[in-house]
This record gives C-alpha cells, structure tokens and sequence, in this order.
C-alpha cells in the first residue's frame, strides 16, 4: 500500500487526521506503528473464517481458513506512548464483520468464567479449552487485546493451549503491552512451562517496538497534583481528571484479581489504571498478595478518601502501609487524596513513628523523578529526591 495515499477510513488516514487537528504532534514511532497497522487492515478488509462447527474431524476441516490468516501485531512500549490510541484507531476501522476489544484482565476474567460454565453444564468434559475456543471464535475473527501482561500463573497456565486453539481457528490477534513477549511471566514460578506460549505467539504476531520519544500521558500530567488535600469535593474533580486522563478516555469497569483462590474486586479500572477508595483496599481484609495483585495489574492507583490514621483505626493504618510498601517496590504510581499530607497523616501513638518511612516513600512518590520514570520492577531505584510540588493543599 502506499503509505502516501491511504485509504480514507483507514488507521493511517484517520491518524493524518488527528496530525493536522493538532490533536496528537507528530512521532516517527507512531507513524511507523499506524503504517503497520494500516497494512494488516488492508489484508483483512471482509476477512471472516468459517467458525468451527463441532470438534470432529468435519469440523476441522470447516474450521480451517481457505488460506493462512494474517499475522497480527503485538505492539510494545513503555506507558503513555501511544499503543492504545493506535490500536483503538484501527479497530475502528476494521473492516471484520466479527471483532472485540477487550483489556487483557477483562479477556482472562471472561475465559476463566467461561470455563467455570463449561465444566458445571458438562462435569464430564475432558478438556474446557477447544469449546472455549469455539466461544471466543465465534463471536471474534479479530480479537484486540490491551494492556498485555500475565502475572498471573492461572492465567499463564491456560494461555498457550487457548491462543493455540484460536490461532488454528483463523482468529487474528493485535495487542498492546508494556512488556516484549520473551520477558512475560519472567522471574514467576512455574514459567518453563508457559514458555511454549511466547513460542506460539511470536509464530502468529509481529512484535513491534513503539519507541516514541515522549510519554504523552505523562506530558499531560505534567503539573497536575498528585496528592490533594483536603479529600473533598475539588479533589475528587481532579481525580476524575487525572483519571480520563491517564486512560485516554477508555470506558472503566470493575477489575476482579484471582488471589490465593479468592477473588478481589477494584471498582474501577481502565488502560492499566485501578482506582478505588481508601475504604475498599484498606478496611477490607486484605494483605501482602492482594496488593501485590494489585500492582501486577497496573501501572497506577488513584486511591481517594484517605482519612488521618492513629491506634484508632490502626489496621486499617497496617494495611494501608503494607500497600505502599508494595506499590514503591513495584515502582507503581499514586494519585490520591487524603485528610492531610503524608508527614502528619499518622501524628499520635505509639505507632506514629513506624509510619515515618511510609511518610518518607509517600513524599519520593510525590516528586518528579519518581512519577516521570518508567514504572514497573524493572525500573532502576533512584535516590530519595523530595517532595517536588507533588502535594496541593486547598
């Protein structure tokens, strides 16, 4: 295709569109990944395969495309970059009669539900996936996935036979994630055995690296607050803001976290963004592994209505420091509002001064260094650089 005349309605005309709006500047990083993304709508304008019928060898043969699908596109880079807003355009352009986008998290909470229905309408059926397969399939010839990321080994333990079977079945996959496919599930237990996924993914997917030079989610942040006191009314307006702005928009929904064979609910989540109340994550019974969870699943918390904390309510205070101790080693970013700043949150008893380090942590995750910098484990620790303007007072 030439890239000089796109198509009017498609991924790459609509993104020249948004360029002479002056909606996004211009990025060579971007414009690569919009080219690519224009190539695989062109290749599968009317592309609809035969959904399976049955699991027999007819429908083996029904199943298979009349000629190989087209490679989708797994497209990785560091937060803010612009993959959504990409992967969004050429959804919407898409030309498949069949086609979901869904966030990753949403993806896996419906395939471990799915499987749960099939196993309890057929308590004999040897193998949930294939009929899975066979769901997925035909509501989806182009299936786009946000927010790739597995740290979870349920998870991991299903995602090579499943993408298998879809792959096998024509579905065609494009998603987005903060992290190269050979460095999935890097560092967890049991991940030899979900190496044959990564194997089968790069089989199917083209991996490009989105290596755009600002992180515009970032860009427009930049000099909001990320710590408001009071926690009233004009805070939680400037949550909401921070909230759209860091999710570009994206439609939120309640994010459930599979934990030890329990299952956590974060009321509101979008574009690796969670956000809840204080009242949610710390007067709840909740430990180590649910904020852990937690920070897997995203790159930011925006926590509202943190109240001062004293032997009053002390759990409650153990909880919400065992949260930040998590987020700062998994180098998440907060947003927050409170009943006061970090330094006198916790000003009474005899616990007062173990909460001095959580203090000290909330202050580094106000400054610039920190919620400028990549987040994520793999980010490197940077010395303690003060507050920097992080807390609005009003």
């Amino acid at each position: 295709m030439d890239t000089l005349t796109a198509p009017a309605g498609s991924p790459l005309a609509a993104y020249r569109a948004l360029l002479a709006s002056r909606a996004l500047e211009p990025d060579p990083a971007q414009a690569e990944a919009a080219a690519r993304l224009d190539t695989l709508w062109a290749s599968l304008r009317g592309y609809d395969p035969q959904p399976r019928r049955g699991h027999g060898l007819l429908g083996r043969l029904l199943a298979r495309p009349a000629a190989p699908p087209p490679r989708g596109l797994y497209l990785v880079g560091a937060v803010g970059r612009g993959k959504s807003m990409l992967m969004d355009l050429f959804f919407a352009a898409a030309e498949v009669r069949r086609k979901r986008r869904l966030h990753f998290h949403r993806f896996m909470q419906d395939a471990h539900a799915a499987i749960h229905a099939i196993k309890q309408a057929d308590p004999g059926v040897d193998d949930p996936i294939p009929p899975l397969a066979d769901q997925l399939a035909a509501r989806a010839a182009l299936l786009c996935l946000d927010e790739f990321q597995v740290n979870d080994i349920a998870d991991a333990m299903i995602l090579g036979r499943l993408f298998a079977a879809l792959f096998a079945r024509g579905v065609v996959v494009v998603a987005t994630s903060n992290t190269a496919p050979d460095d999935l599930f890097r560092g967890k237990p049991g991940r030899d055995a979900f190496l044959p996924f990564i194997d089968v993914l790069k089989q199917h997917l083209d991996v490009l690296h989105l290596d755009a030079a600002r992180d515009y989610r970032r860009q427009r942040l930049r000099g909001m607050r990320s710590w408001h006191v009071p926690a009233d009314a004009m805070a939680r307006a400037a949550l909401d803001e921070a909230f759209a702005t860091l999710t570009e928009g994206a439609p939120a929904a309640p994010l459930a976290l599979h934990v030890a064979g329990r299952t956590v609910v974060i009321p509101a989540a979008a574009a690796g963004v969670a956000r809840a109340g204080f009242a949610d994550l710390c007067e709840q019974p909740l430990g180590a592994g649910d904020y852990l969870a937690l920070a897997g699943a995203c790159h930011t918390l925006i926590l509202d209505d943190i109240p001062r904390l004293s032997p009053d309510n002390y759990d409650s205070a153990r909880r919400f420091i065992t949260l930040i101790d998590t987020l700062y080693d998994e180098r998440k970013r907060l947003y927050a509002s409170a009943a006061a700043t970090p330094d006198q949150l916790y000003q009474r008893g005899e616990n007062a001064a173990m909460f001095e380090r959580t203090a000290s942590r909330l202050a580094e995750m106000q400054s610039e260094a920190w919620l400028e910098g990549p987040p994520g484990p793999e980010a490197v620790p940077h010395p303690f650089q003060g507050v920097g303007g992080g807390i609005a007072a009003g």
